[in-house]
Formats: structure tokens, sequence, C-alpha cells
């Protein structure tokens, strides 16, 4: 999924013009006050997962991320400016006068008859400060494992490693790839009465009945380090970190795997071979790695087509090589792409899921990791072994007709494997 603030030059969607008039319209008559909240209750109906506040010459620009992309809804005027980013700072119980300074918030609040949480994030620019939203999920809705985009046999792959009694298991890749959202469905098929599950976040994204959710305090020293050693302390049979960011926890982390504890992760790393890459720069023993993981899931969100809108057509000469599909073949496949509505921003693309490759570890490949072997060798070996790579994994969404090859390439490139 691209972070990035891709230009996208299809139409403006009809919600989203109704949104900027709406906003429009009270911008004369309202303070800022009922605008952010307006503004929060419309970004939580249309399921955006973040609102930016950034400040110009002319004004405060506002846009809202959907489905990976960011789209303006509106400009606010300068005399607004300081009155908006002040109120979002004291809903964030941050520090209104110091505008100098990042600084990072945190907003619970009741939208749309529920509790919502908010990460909010400040920092200074040329042109005033900046605000940034991340609008957490529902934190009554978990999504399922069979709900995340896996195939059947990536899903079996899953099951299994999850049935493992110990080791490591890592969802990793870049940011908003959708690593925690997975983590969480394979901790709720562990959710069961019999076992005990401890989760040391940083925030707490979503609470879980029948889960022993743990909130990291860097101000009174309660970090991954100390949480996780304390956590180790308590009997756990499952234990979610957040994310492993860092040597110690990296370490504490894997040897936990070793000890009798199935450890749930996320990581930054473009895939899964290269995970190990990660582990090695952490100057974790290559046989803790070696010995502890059971299954590293890669992953990136790919945008699907828009059901109201999609239409069919067979693939030109371009998308039969990017597909491995031989031309004279093309007229019996039927791909689809969206023509754009009211559904979806006019971009064709409702919604998203996942694609993945998972690695999952033999003797073989527990040889080479202790061997020393290299990204490369890694990899051909896992495919070697039928791991699916997230190219493959994207290419079979396309000829599946639940997403484009444009949306592949864009996915793809953005974030290369």
């Amino acid at each position: 999924m691209s972070e990035s603030g891709e230009t996208d030059s299809a139409p403006v969607e009809s919600r989203e013009i109704a949104l900027q008039e709406e906003l429009r319209e009270l911008i004369d008559v309202v303070g800022p006050a009922p605008l952010v909240d307006l503004l929060l209750e419309r970004a939580f109906q249309i399921g955006a997962t973040d609102i930016h506040f950034d400040p110009t010459p002319s004004g405060l620009r506002v846009r809202l991320r959907v489905d990976g992309l960011l789209h303006d809804v509106v400009q606010l005027p300068p005399t607004m400016m300081s009155q908006v980013i002040s109120r979002l700072k004291l809903m964030g119980d941050m520090n209104i006068t110091e505008r100098r300074l990042a600084q990072d918030g945190h907003i619970s609040n009741t939208v749309l008859g529920q509790q919502r949480d908010i990460r909010v994030g400040s920092g200074p620019t040329i042109h005033g400060e900046r605000i940034v939203l991340r609008l957490m999920p529902d934190a009554g809705t978990l999504t399922q494992l069979e709900e995340l985009g896996f195939d059947e046999e990536q899903e079996e792959t899953v099951r299994r490693a999850l049935s493992a009694p110990y080791g490591t298991i890592l969802s990793v890749g870049p940011v908003g790839s959708g690593k925690s959202t997975t983590t969480y469905a394979c901790a709720e098929l562990l959710n069961l009465p019999t076992k005990s599950i401890i989760t040391i976040e940083d925030p707490v994204e979503r609470r879980v009945e029948g889960v022993n959710q743990l909130q990291i305090d860097s101000k009174i020293g309660l970090n991954f380090v100390s949480a996780l050693r304390g956590a180790l302390r308590q009997d756990p049979n499952v234990m979610m970190i957040g994310e492993i960011r860092d040597p110690e926890t990296a370490r504490i982390g894997v040897r936990a795997g070793l000890t009798g504890v199935l450890v749930l992760s996320t990581l930054h790393a473009n895939d899964a071979a290269s995970t190990i890459d990660v582990f090695r720069q952490f100057d974790v023993p290559a046989m803790f790695v070696a010995d502890s993981l059971q299954a590293i899931i890669s992953q990136r969100l790919i945008r699907k087509v828009c059901t109201d809108c999609r239409v069919s057509h067979h693939p030109d000469e371009t998308m039969c090589e990017a597909l491995g599909i031989d031309p004279a073949e093309a007229e019996s496949v039927e791909l689809f792409r969206g023509a754009g509505c009211d559904s979806c921003f006019h971009t064709g693309y409702h919604g998203r899921t996942g694609i993945f490759e998972i690695l999952t570890f033999d003797q073989e490949l527990r040889d080479a990791i202790l061997r020393g072997k290299s990204h490369g060798e890694m990899l051909e070996l896992a495919k070697s072994k039928g791991m699916k790579t997230l190219e493959t994994s994207a290419m079979d969404k396309v000829k599946a007709g639940i997403t484009t090859v444009e949306e592949m390439h864009r996915v793809m490139m953005a974030f290369p494997a």
C-alpha cells in the first residue's frame, strides 16, 4: 500500500463533494469544535484511516486517506488554522503552547455512538504546525483469519503454524501493510479459555475480551523490554508483541519462543527472507533465530475492484506479459476493472485485501540460517519448496478479478519485495 502522497487523477466521488460542501457551509457559522467533531464523524463513516491537517500559505489543507490514498476534502481559511490545531491538541492532551517540537497524543472519543480511539501526531513545518490523526479500527470488530485475503493453501499454512505449542510467528511489511490486523486475527484464533494470552502494545489498538493487554508507557519506564520480562513471569501460553523495534526486544522475544511460549509480533522488513537479515542486524544469534521461527508472513494491502461499477475486459498484450498469460489465450481470460461510481470515489476501487508470502521452516531452511545464507539464497530455497511470492499472490488476485494489473504494479513498485 502506498503511503506517499500519490496523485490520483480520478474524479472526486460524490460523497466527498457532499462532505466538502457540508464543511464549507459550516466554516462561517460554527467554531472549530463542531467542525472537527463533524469531520471525525464523517471520516469514520467513509472508512478513512487518517486525517491530514497540512498548513499552507493559503490556509489549512485537510485530506482523508481512504483505501491507502489521500483525498482533499476542504481548505480551511488562515483565520481558522490556529483554532483548529489548538482544538485537536487539546483533545489529544498535548501541550498547545509548544509549537517547535513534534508531539504525540491520543483522543478517545465517542463517535457514531461508540468509543473510537485516535492517535495524534504533530510537528512543525515552515508554514506552521501540522497534525495527522490515525483513526484506529473499531475496537469491537476483529478481522477473522479467513477474511484477510489468504488463499486456501496459505490459510492452512498459517493455521498449522499457529497450532505449534511454542515458537515465533511474525507478520512483516512496510508501514500500513496490515501487519497488526493479521497479528490480531492470529491472536483471536488462539483466544481460548485454556490459554493465557498477554499482549504488549504501543498503543493498544483493539480491546479483545479474554486477553490480558498491556499498554507501554515510556513516561514511567514501562517499555517493551521491561514489559516483556514481566510478562514472561506471568505464565503465558501466547504472547503478542506489538512490534519488534530494537535488538533487545528481538532477543527476548525470540528466546521466549524457545521457552514454551508462542510469540506473535510484527517487524518492518521488505519480504519474508529479508526478515532473517533484520535479526542479523539486531545481533540475535542465528541458532536462536533458526530454532524459534515457525513462520514469517510478509504482506501488502491492495485495493479491490469496486463491485458496484466493475466491468469485464480481456487482457491486452502488456497485461498478458505481466500476468504470465499466453497472448493466444487472452480472449478466454476475463479480468475486471472499475468504471468509477458514487460508491468508490470514482476511482474504480472500494476496500482492500491482503497479498501474502508465507515462509515456514523445515530443517533445510533452518540450516541455511545457521550457515548465514544470503537473502537471495534464502528466497530461492523457499521458492523451491513451494513458497508463493508477493508478486505471484498479486497476480492471482488480478486473475481472480479481485484487483487490476495497474493496482498490482502500483503496490509492487511502491514497496518492492
